[in-house]
């Protein structure tokens, strides 16, 4: 099977590449190699250097190609505002205009990596009020150290739960926006040109080759680089905010796990791709210190704005109807992370 693999020199991207060759299929990969993320890009057979907005590019990229495996995107919770623009034409303009040129190459099969954050904050239950999902924290009572979002009908604690693939959508950054709308041009994709597509939600991605040194690095990788320093991982908040914390790894069977079912696949269905176990960011920090031999972690109490309290979401739909389960928990994920 000939594959078009977008983004298949970042982080992730590589990994399932690796799968991919394994399972013995040939692959074309797609990526921009942007400076800000790939400071020692890769050599990959099949490379092909070019950015996802470029229509030419991407329709010779698609050349005799059966089906995508689209994980180009500008990740991260965004810097600041400034960040807006390129979110949106990263993301959002490049989804379309790959979705277009599928379309008239009558590719008709696509895994669109997703991720958890379109939920925004997962999913909570009131003693009184039963399950509600709370407004955006405010600042005020962030400031005040007040991380846990109350009812928003009587202000009593909540109890955070596990969402699933039926939960509402409520993005609350620029990133979430644009992952989600990439969701919605692929469902409108599938109704002009019965194609099938996969949207691949992924949870907290961490393990060799994360990135690093980078605005757009995440939590792990930022602990990581901090113990290597000889520093302590800075934890927001209080560290209690619940996370899934899956190995790339982990996520590269399920990408391709999803490609290979594709033939006999709903016009669209979304994927909640985790571990299964519920941790939070000061374990992980507890987890990496312990791992490197460093510092404990120093719970700092300072918060960003876009950042969800609690996200956690059951796996079981993919687990289920596409026969996978993680190989790795957060320890022994953390000991592989070690030794790369």
């Amino acid at each position: 099977m000939r594959i078009l693999l977008t983004g298949g020199a970042g982080f992730i991207g590589q990994h399932v590449h690796r799968q991919l060759v394994a399972e013995g299929h040939d692959i074309v990969v797609l990526d921009s190699l942007r400076a800000d993320v790939h400071q020692n890009p890769p050599a990959l057979d099949g490379l092909i250097v070019g950015d996802i907005r470029d229509a030419e590019v991407v329709d010779r990229a698609l050349d005799g190609v059966d089906k995508v495996v689209h994980l180009a995107a500008k990740v991260g919770l965004g810097v600041d505002l400034d960040d807006m623009d390129d979110y949106v034409s990263s993301n959002s303009l490049g989804t379309a205009v790959l979705l277009r040129a599928m379309g008239r190459r009558k590719v008709r099969q696509l895994v669109y990596a997703s991720s958890m954050v379109v939920y925004g904050e997962g999913r909570y239950e009131c003693d009184r009020h039963g399950v509600v999902a709370p407004g955006p924290r405010r600042v005020q009572d962030l400031e005040g150290g007040q991380f846990e979002p109350p009812c928003p009908f009587c202000g009593d604690p909540l109890r955070p739960g596990l969402v699933d693939e039926t939960a509402p959508t409520d993005p609350r950054n620029t990133y979430a926006a644009t992952k989600l709308n990439g969701e919605h041009l692929a469902v409108a994709w599938c109704r002009e040109t019965g194609g099938r597509v996969a949207a691949m939600r992924f949870h907290n991605v961490y393990g060799p080759g994360m990135p690093r040194n980078t605005p757009y690095a995440g939590v792990a990788a930022l602990f990581r680089s901090a113990l290597e320093r000889g520093e302590a991982p800075r934890v927001f908040e209080d560290g209690r905010q619940r996370r899934d914390f899956v190995h790339v790894g982990d996520v590269a069977t399920a990408v391709t796990a999803a490609a290979g079912a594709l033939g006999d696949h709903p016009q669209f269905a979304a994927y909640n791709v985790g571990s299964g176990t519920v941790r939070t960011i000061g374990d992980l920090a507890e987890e990496l210190s312990r791992a490197y031999g460093g510092p404990a972690p120093v719970v700092t109490g300072d918060y960003r704005l876009g950042d969800v309290r609690h996200i956690t979401a059951s796996s079981e739909r993919l687990r289920e109807t596409l026969h996978w389960k993680p190989d790795y928990d957060l320890r022994t994920g953390i000991t592989d992370l070690l030794n790369s």
